[in-house]
């Protein structure tokens, strides 16, 4: 029979199964094609890894900004270009009064920064070409700096963030922490935006505003919360951007936060220098920005974030994660798996004594739960603020799309379960099966640095304690006080980073019995028994922790060493080590009648141990009780 006359025995129902299946399978690329349109792959990788990438840039946002805003003749200038891969083998040329070719400074896969000798005065004009094809470009003129008029607001906004002006924020968020690790640390965040080498917006508005001996400068000394908020205002402010916060309150159980009156760069200021408008801004933040603010409902509209999904392309340099008990930390860099080591997830946080640090994503610093919290915790993004008949307006979770070039809107993290999370995470982080002694080594080595940031915290407090002798710092009541109050306690006190490391070692202690549950997340041998896995990974831990060491200071000056072994052992002790009203010795688990104990000389009253003994059930059961 010929193949016509075995298509003629087709009945009706049979093609429009046909049909089904084709216009399944056109919808299916077309979906395919938009997620390619979602923009660049935030990203940090060296330069030999970038070589080595496909040239594939999946639609990416090109974007051109001349630093500074408008050069002065005879200054040299920067210009930074975002794309996709092929970027660090594209050019910049500068055309007008006369022609200029810059020469990479400094780059990341998706961003690059070109330095340009001086140009006399004129008007330019900056092209970037990909392949020999002009792809962007921006127009920009070398004259005089002059002041522009700021209308009496704090500041003049001039355009609306876009998929560009996200994706400049995303890299500038990457060059200003790029090369960091788990030691990298700041006194406050204006000592990193005072540092030229990272801050590629250094003095962008020709104000010295960045100058450290300049008498009017910027001065940004944020907490946790404020964090994000002053990354995002700094940007905004140099760039023209629109920026605002809401007033919320901190909700209960049962209720997320609600958000209330929205306070913008539109906002009247009197203060004649722009730098000074900027800084009494940053101290409204302050004011008005809390740890109920990350928290708001997923959905709720009016919020100054947007829930984002868990994938590689929408995790970007920029995004913030608000965990469940107030804390925040915004993304930084992914460090990609290689065959020898894991990949890693950075991200920045401050502190209540204003240090601003580097850490990696693990269950040690970034807790999730979705049970008896306030509010709703993830990763979110700074919902975007357009520009509408001159005014500020928030962009709605309907536009946020991949379509729209925004990282889109998504509520695949509500009522996540905790296990999911981590596990949806590290999956992200290392794609590939991990040699589980490897991964074990790794884990053991974030323990060792979140326990020498501890080392730091303490000493903090210790310093305190000496330089005001016979003060008691004032311990709040109950348990939501004691993790939330404000002052001394808040900035020497360590509970809510002692509750993470607690976590931390149960990760450490727990890892062998992950690799026997989840035999598929790791290269193991196919002639090991789960059992056999499980034996060999607890005799590594045993070494590996038995020879990293932590040293502090005690009471009497000498220094105290310890391994991790050790301080495992005592990991009981630290549900109780968080008061700095008690000796260095008390805060790294002494036992009592110890050598080591027997320096102490100063522990906290009687009724704040008895506070902590109540507040203790929260350390035990590895929770933070609702706030």
């Amino acid at each position: 029979m010929s193949f016509i006359s075995k298509a003629c025995q087709f009945n009706i129902n049979q093609l429009l199964i046909v049909l089904i299946i084709l216009i399944f399978l056109i919808l299916t690329a077309c979906e395919t094609n938009q997620r390619g349109k979602q923009g660049p792959v935030s990203g940090e990788k060296s330069g030999q890894e970038a070589e080595t990438e496909e040239s594939d840039d999946s639609s990416p946002v090109y974007t051109l900004l001349v630093i500074p805003e408008n050069p002065s003749p005879g200054q040299p200038f920067r210009i930074l270009a975002t794309g996709g891969p092929s970027l660090h083998k594209a050019t910049i040329k500068i055309t007008g009064g006369m022609a200029s070719q810059g020469m990479a400074s400094r780059n990341s896969t998706f961003w690059r920064l070109d330095e340009f000798s001086a140009l006399p005065e004129g008007n330019y004009k900056a092209t970037l070409l990909v392949r020999n094809n002009a792809v962007c470009s921006v127009e920009f003129s070398v004259a005089q700096p002059s002041q522009a008029s700021r209308e009496g607001k704090v500041w003049r906004t001039t355009r609306g963030w876009d998929s560009a002006m996200e994706t400049l924020y995303s890299a500038w968020i990457n060059a200003l922490f790029q090369g960091c690790d788990e030691q990298s640390s700041w006194p406050s965040l204006h000592e990193v935006t005072q540092d030229p080498a990272r801050n590629f917006l250094h003095n962008y508005l020709g104000l010295a505003e960045d100058d450290p001996g300049s008498k009017s400068k910027v001065i940004m000394e944020p907490d946790c919360a404020d964090n994000p908020f002053f990354l995002r205002a700094y940007f905004a402010w140099k760039l023209g951007l629109p920026f605002g916060y809401h007033v919320c309150d901190r909700g209960w159980l049962g209720k997320s936060p609600s958000t209330g009156a929205w306070i913008t760069n539109s906002s009247s200021s009197s203060r004649s220098d722009p730098v000074q408008a900027f800084n009494a801004f940053a101290r409204r933040i302050m004011d008005g920005v809390h740890s109920g603010t990350a928290r708001t409902a997923l959905d709720n509209e009016n919020s100054d974030y947007y829930p984002v999904p868990l994938t590689r392309d929408a995790l970007r340099p920029g995004t913030v994660f608000a965990d469940p008990y107030g804390h925040t930390l915004t993304i930084v860099s992914w460090l990609p798996q290689t065959k020898d080591a894991p990949g890693l997830l950075l991200a920045v946080d401050a502190q209540p004594d204003n240090t601003i640090a580097i850490k990696r994503f693990w269950k040690g610093n970034f807790l999730f739960n979705t049970t008896d919290v306030i509010g709703e915790p993830g990763f979110k993004a700074f919902r975007p603020i357009s520009v509408e008949n001159g005014k500020p307006a928030l962009v709605t979770n309907d536009a946020l799309t991949a379509a729209s070039g925004y990282v889109p809107y998504s509520l695949n993290q509500r009522q996540m379960n905790r296990d999911d999370f981590y596990l949806a995470m590290e999956r992200l982080i290392n794609p590939e099966p991990l040699d589980p002694e490897e991964a074990l080594d790794d884990l053991v080595n974030a323990l060792h640095e979140q326990l020498l940031v501890r080392v730091k915290s303490v000493a903090n407090g210790e310093a305190y304690m000496k330089a005001h002798t016979g003060t008691v710092i004032s311990m709040p009541s109950g348990a939501n006080g004691v993790f939330l109050a404000g002052g001394p306690w808040e900035d020497y006190s360590t509970p809510n980073r002692d509750l993470r490391l607690l976590i931390a070692m149960d990760a450490v202690l727990g890892f062998p019995d992950r690799v026997a549950a989840f035999p598929q997340d790791f290269k193991i041998s196919g002639r090991k028994t789960a059992e056999e896995t499980r034996q060999s990974l607890r005799s590594m831990l045993e070494k590996k922790v038995a020879g990293q060491t932590v040293s502090y200071t005690r009471s009497d000056g000498s220094m105290q060493e310890l391994t991790v072994a050790e301080i495992l052992l005592r990991k009981d002790a630290f549900e109780m080590a968080y008061n700095p009203n008690d000796c260095p010795e008390i805060r790294w688990g002494a036992p009592e009648n110890s050598p080591e104990r027997s320096t102490c000389r100063r522990t906290a009253p009687p009724y704040q141990r008895k506070t902590m003994e109540s507040v203790r059930k929260w350390f035990q059961q590895r929770l933070h009780p609702p706030t």
